[in-house]
């Protein structure tokens, strides 16, 4: 089925082929200038450190709807061995298979496709079985630090959660900024919090996918207007799910990703994050998100903080 008209439209208005020129592998990431990165170290200010990573583990998130995206295997390979002989130095190894995005992760470019196109223009047959992403995988966005954004949208309308079927809109996150007294600039990482992980942490792991709030279609286009660098949420499938508009699927990471060269996040914790913002009163602070190197990867797990 094809895209319909109304995606299209949006797509052109939020288009970003070029920007940086036509070999440009990295996106928004390129208005996370030194510049921006010495304002925001200018916000720490306390020193306090929020972990925004859930742990990986057997347990984790992913209840096998999407084929092959496995929680973390987690195995030892070598117990207290003493690798030089009797009475050396002994030593323990582990091994993990998983799924790059099965936990916290940040999604790279190569993630989706649409009408056979990546970011940039770039053909999506370039993601191959033995070579991954040979343009844009996650190994090309080798620093993500910045002025991080904390929208606390459930906060900002009195929730502690949104309820499953709350299509988070332009109007939700510009209410966010006014409850946090924050303004969203150019080069900012957002992050968004719906409550939804308080029902992955209450132990309910089905429930926590669907049915689930996330962002609307019509949010790519607020992103836009912000020059935002990346975005995360705390929803395991970032867009609302269901889809808010019948059987147009991940239109939001097609816009994000392919369209605007964004990357964006999912399962991140803002539980204690959305706590010390309150506390503190101020919703703007540094945020280290590296990913991990993985060549070729369409994605990446991560384990980002937030410095107050």
């Amino acid at each position: 089925m094809a895209l319909p008209e109304e995606f299209h439209e949006i797509a052109g208005r939020v288009n970003n082929w070029g920007r940086w020129g036509t070999d440009d592998e990295i996106g928004t990431l390129n208005l996370i200038t030194d510049e921006v990165v010495r304002r925001a170290a200018a916000e720490v200010r306390s020193g306090r450190r929020v972990p925004l990573a859930l742990p990986l583990s057997q347990d984790g998130v992913q209840t096998g709807v999407i084929p092959g995206r496995v929680n973390p295997l987690h195995v030892m390979v070598q117990i207290n061995q003493e690798l030089f002989g009797p009475g050396t130095v002994a030593c323990s190894d582990d091994a993990v298979t998983m799924g790059l995005q099965a936990g916290t992760h940040w999604d790279a470019l190569t993630h989706v496709s649409h009408s056979g196109t990546l970011y940039n223009g770039r053909p999506a047959h370039t993601v191959t079985a033995h070579g991954g992403a040979g343009f844009g995988g996650i190994d090309k966005a080798r620093h993500i630090v910045s002025r991080g954004v904390l929208l606390d949208v459930a906060r900002a309308r009195g929730s502690d959660r949104l309820e499953g079927g709350h299509a988070v809109t332009p109007e939700d996150l510009r209410a966010a900024e006014e409850f946090g007294g924050v303004r969203v600039r150019p080069g900012d990482i957002v992050l968004v919090r719906t409550g939804q992980l308080r029902v992955y942490l209450s132990g309910d792991r089905h429930g926590y996918g669907y049915p689930s709030p996330g962002l609307s279609v019509r949010c790519p286009e607020w992103f836009h207007a912000r020059d935002v660098a990346a975005v995360a949420n705390d929803t395991l499938t970032f867009e609302i799910f269901p889809p808010e508009i019948e059987d147009l699927w991940l239109p939001v990471h097609a816009l994000d990703l392919v369209e605007m060269g964004m990357p964006q996040g999912q399962n991140w914790n803002l539980e204690e994050l959305s706590t010390a913002c309150g506390e503190e009163g101020r919703y703007a602070f540094l945020l280290s998100a590296m990913p991990e190197p993985f060549v070729g990867a369409t994605g990446t797990p991560v384990a980002p903080v937030a410095i107050l």
